[in-house]
This record gives structure tokens, C-alpha cells and sequence, in this order.
């Protein structure tokens, strides 16, 4: 009697290491579908890493010097978000990286210019703040909307002349 009272501590030792994995991956599984992609994510990572080449080869195509660098669109993008949410210390951060790439600060200026100057972003789109930032990001100069100021005021008459 005494040989099975050894084995038996042993037995159900084995038997509980062996229930375990069985049990956790039971729980696991019904976890699974409450998971849903964050807003903004497709939830396929070839098709988002596809979207962020493509938007990488744009930059590069239409931001000419450093600031059209992917490793620059990046970081340069992430500090003028960051700066928005005014999230600062990680905006500064982000900027010191951004610095050691040789990425120019003045387009981040411009940038962050460019999406202050266009107004409020709406809180319930958080991907609107993404394309504000990656269209300023592309083209820093884009004129802000009409004001009710500036569309009162006539624009100056003037052409130029070719000879």
C-alpha cells in the first residue's frame, strides 16, 4: 500500500501539468472574438504596411531633401501628432531622434504651422488628425480654409506681365 501512496502525489502532479495548457487555451479562445482592431486599423498587416510604403513612396516623390526620408516622414509626422494632443515630453523626445537622423526641424515647424492653421479637428474621427498631419506633412505651404475675415476682403488685382 505504501508504493501507492508515493505515486499517487506524482500522478496527479502530471495529470494537473498536463490539464493546464488544455484549460488556458480553452480560455483563451473565447477571448478572441470580443478582440476588435483599434479604430483606424484594418486589421491586416499587409495591407497596412502596404498603406505606410505607399504613403513613405509619396513622401519621398513630393518632399524633396531629408524631410522626405521615411525614417524623417515618421518621426516628423509622430512629433507634430504628439505636439497636437499636446503630449509634449514625448513630442521632445520624438524630436530628439528626429534630430540625430539629420532630419530638418524646420518642417516640423511648417507641418505643425500648417495643421494649427486649419482649425479644429473633429475629437470622433481621431484619423482625421492622421491625414491633416500627412497632407501638411506633403505640402507644409497649403493655404488655410477662408476665414469670414479674408472672405470679405477683396483679393489684389494684379497680373503679371510676359514680354
Amino acid at each position: 500500500m505504501l508504493p501507492f501512496l508515493r505515486v499517487l502525489p506524482v500522478a496527479l502532479a502530471a495529470a494537473a501539468l498536463l490539464l493546464a495548457p488544455l484549460t488556458a487555451s480553452a480560455q483563451s479562445s473565447d477571448a478572441k472574438p470580443t478582440d476588435k482592431p483599434q479604430a483606424g486599423q484594418t486589421g491586416d498587416p499587409v495591407k497596412d504596411s502596404q498603406r505606410r510604403a505607399d504613403e513613405f513612396a509619396e513622401a519621398q516623390a513630393q518632399v524633396s531633401g531629408p524631410a522626405g526620408n521615411p525614417e524623417c516622414v515618421w518621426l516628423g509626422r509622430r512629433v507634430v501628432n504628439l505636439l497636437w494632443r499636446d503630449d509634449l515630453d514625448t513630442a521632445f523626445r520624438h524630436l530628439d531622434l528626429y534630430d540625430r537622423f539629420g532630419c530638418p526641424g524646420q518642417h516640423i515647424q511648417a507641418t505643425f504651422r500648417c495643421v494649427v492653421r486649419k482649425g479644429a479637428i473633429d475629437a470622433k474621427a481621431p484619423e482625421s488628425l492622421n491625414a491633416r498631419v500627412h497632407t501638411c506633412w506633403l505640402n507644409p505651404a497649403l493655404p488655410s480654409p477662408p476665414s469670414s475675415t479674408s472672405a470679405s476682403t477683396p483679393a489684389p488685382a494684379g497680373g503679371t506681365t510676359t514680354k
